[in-house]
């Protein structure tokens, strides 16, 4: 949490709490795995996971994301030079042993999570105390999906992430697809009007900030940090619809422009429906699109 200060204030007056890391590796790797769906939007599959004999190692963490992307998630009490070898290492282990990843998502979470589990965009998070300038170049140098997270404890029970560095794997999220490209199926009779609107969409998304990628599913466009920020459906016939994590009970929902999906069945994740019919719908969404990307 570089340069960040946390208070504890009180009518008397304010406290710094002052940051530290956890007295072991295994501490953070066990905070973190009880809580890894709500921390990075990760299910939890297994812990210290064998790579067998001739490999002889162990993967610190290994989960599915929001998308079904296979993650392994490597950790260190501060700071390690070799952290990001170390996962890439294993990385490419879980890569060349696709079945055996497979049939650990279908004992832990089923034959339909099993079955769409995407390779073509394998993640890596180093969870650690803090990271190099030579860390977050070499990672702008993989052809991995890979999150550089920093963590600090604050007093007895506050724990802060902050992502250091983050770069997709696949063409880079700063890169603006060419025009007409929107990798997103059309739907028969999409006009001219529409195919812009998801691109604009698309553009908006991608300008909120660094780290942005994209994922790409049948069903939907996942827009992520660290987790999924926002998902974007195939056009409908005269709208596009996008989910974002925005909190529904504190937006002031518009019918007809925003809903509240909680509880409802839909491609994608995120309980705040965004119904765009126009470019001035994008405008107004703009600062929806912000707030869940904040959040995510």
């Amino acid at each position: 949490m570089s340069g960040l200060k946390l208070f504890h204030t009180t009518t008397s007056g304010a406290i710094e709490v002052a940051p530290s890391l956890a007295e072991t590796e295994a501490d953070v790797q066990g905070l973190v795995e009880t809580h890894m769906e709500t921390l990075l939007g990760i299910r939890f599959l297994a812990s210290e996971y064998s790579t067998g004999p001739v490999h002889g190692g162990r993967i610190d963490s290994l989960g599915l994301d929001e998308n079904g992307s296979p993650v392994v998630v490597e950790y260190k009490r501060g700071l390690d030079a070799g952290v990001i070898n170390q996962g890439l290492f294993y990385l490419s282990w879980l890569v060349d042993h696709r079945a055996e990843f497979e049939h650990l998502v279908r004992d832990r979470l089923g034959v339909t999570a099993a079955a769409q589990v995407l390779w073509s965009s394998p993640r890596l998070i180093c969870i650690a105390g803090d990271f190099t300038r030579y860390d977050m170049h070499a990672v702008r140098e993989h052809r991995r999906s890979i999150d550089l997270v920093r963590y600090r404890l604050f007093g007895r029970d506050l724990l802060g992430l902050e992502t250091v560095a983050s770069v997709t794997g696949r063409t880079p999220a700063v890169r603006r697809a060419r025009r007409g490209a929107t990798g997103l199926p059309p739907v028969r009779g999409q006009g001219g009007a529409l195919a812009e609107l998801v691109e604009a969409v698309d553009e908006v998304l991608l300008g909120l900030g660094d780290g942005v990628s994209r994922v790409q599913r049948k069903q939907y466009r996942a827009y992520q940090r660290l987790r999924n920020f926002a998902c974007v459906c195939p056009p409908q016939k005269t709208k596009l619809l996008v989910y974002l994590k925005a909190d529904p009970k504190e937006v002031g929902l518009v019918p007809g422009f925003t809903r509240d999906v909680t509880g409802l069945g839909h491609h994608g994740t995120g309980d705040l429906e965004v119904q765009l019919r126009s470019e001035r719908d994008v405008e107004r969404a703009v600062d929806l699109f912000r707030a869940s990307y904040a959040a995510a």
